[in-house]
């Protein structure tokens, strides 16, 4: 298990913090991808925002009616595995699978 820590994202418009309305999820919890997270309130607007990850809450960063600063913690999860490089870089002895052609056939 490897541990990925979510921080609140740009909320748009200049908005610099949000304040804690109200966690949706608990430590412990099992939670997927897009599942709401926290009900956060803007000087704009109240937002819910969604999980970035599949995987267990490990921690919440910050109690209901805390402000959190844009670029600070939010949630951290326990993941199965990392996010890394889509696709696989092939050996140095492995030949291309596919032919490029540089000119057009004759």
């Amino acid at each position: 298990m490897a541990e990925q820590t979510f921080t609140l994202p740009d909320l748009g418009e200049g908005l610099v913090e949000a304040t804690v309305l109200e966690w949706l999820v608990e430590p412990g919890q099992r939670v997927e991808r897009n599942q709401p997270l926290v009900e956060l309130e803007t000087t704009k607007s109240a937002v819910e925002i969604p999980s970035p990850h599949s995987g267990v809450i490990a921690r919440l960063h910050g109690a209901e009616g805390d402000v959190i600063k844009v670029g600070d913690a939010l949630v951290t999860f326990e993941v199965e595995q990392a996010a890394g490089i889509v696709g696989t870089v092939p050996a140095s002895d492995e030949k291309p699978a596919r032919r490029v052609r540089l000119r057009p056939p004759s």
